[in-house]
């Protein structure tokens, strides 16, 4: 009961945080239609943080009467330019946009301060995550017993049954240290730090305006592969897919079966993530590869640890 309370408070909070927002505006014509940059075919959002340096682009957002003077150059941008917006703003948006400028002053690249960015928030949350990790491992430990348990009670709904039930798989968790909360804590942090990233992506021009080997990281894979032709675009794809599925894979907290429902789960949620990142910027897709990379390696590495036990 109390894990159940304590996840509706993590809740909770996170919806008072992003009810006090700002977002993402998407910068409309007088026409009412959504303007496009018609070199990558993305969608330009109207409250950029920072001005644009590519003149096309400049011209566009003159064009719709958005004043630019007003606002900071990319690589003078802080924390505090702009005017107040909302707690998610201040606390998430401009801060991680302030990071991937800094760093991308340095090495020159907004997709590469992108990476290292991504990579510098996994190791920051790492005693989180490979918390969370090792309590899959202790959960597939546990998974004989917590089925026999299940067999025991499986025709048994009365009251006094359920409460020995539970008492019983309170000592199965205690047993193996499994702490049904921690496993939801990253899923809870990651879910508006995705969002965050989106943000700033769509709120950057020197990000969402960059082209990385090619990529133009302000479009989408789908424009860039059925617009361009760059089949560049299809391995980013093709490389959310298999990362996503090995990431889920190796978070399993049961051994596969033939007929396991989370396997058909598991491949459903791949399918879901893989057409959400064909029509996701190009950056957004780097940022999800990349953390779903630092996931694999560090699933591996607590395997092996358990394995050492």
């Amino acid at each position: 009961m109390k894990t159940k309370k304590n996840k509706q408070k993590i809740v909770g909070i996170l919806l008072v945080v992003l009810l006090l927002t700002g977002c993402t505006k998407t910068l409309k014509g007088e026409d009412n239609k959504v303007v496009t940059n018609p070199e990558t075919g993305q969608s330009l959002t109207e409250n950029i943080l920072c001005k644009p340096t590519n003149e096309e682009t400049i011209k566009i957002y003159e064009k719709n009467k958005v004043n630019l003077k007003k606002l900071p150059e990319c690589s003078k941008f802080s924390i505090t330019s702009g005017k107040y917006e909302g707690l998610w703003t201040s606390i998430f948006v401009k801060p991680l946009a302030w990071v991937i400028l800094f760093i991308s002053n340095y090495v020159k690249s907004a997709a590469l301060a992108l990476i290292i960015t991504s990579l510098a928030i996994r190791l920051i949350a790492y005693p989180i995550t490979k918390k969370t990790a090792m309590q899959s491992e202790l959960l597939k430990k546990a998974q004989p017993e917590l089925d026999r348990l299940e067999k025991k009670y499986k025709d048994k709904t009365d009251q006094e049954s359920m409460f020995k039930k539970s008492q019983e798989m309170t000592m199965i968790y205690k047993k193996y240290n499994i702490n049904p909360v921690s496993g939801c804590v990253y899923g809870l942090i990651q879910f508006p730090l995705f969002i965050a990233f989106l943000e700033a992506i769509n709120r950057v021009p020197a990000v969402f305006e960059e082209n990385f080997l090619t990529l133009q990281l302000g479009t989408t894979p789908w424009l860039g592969l059925t617009s361009k032709g760059n089949f560049l675009y299809l391995v980013l794809i093709i490389l959310i897919g298999l990362t996503t599925f090995f990431s889920f894979n190796l978070n399993r907290t049961t051994a596969t079966t033939e007929n396991d429902p989370m396997k058909s789960m598991t491949n459903v949620m791949t399918v879901m993530i893989v057409v959400m990142g064909t029509f996701m910027p190009t950056a957004l897709c780097i940022y999800w590869i990349t953390t779903n990379v630092f996931t694999i390696i560090q699933n591996l590495i607590v395997k092996k640890e358990r394995a050492g036990l």
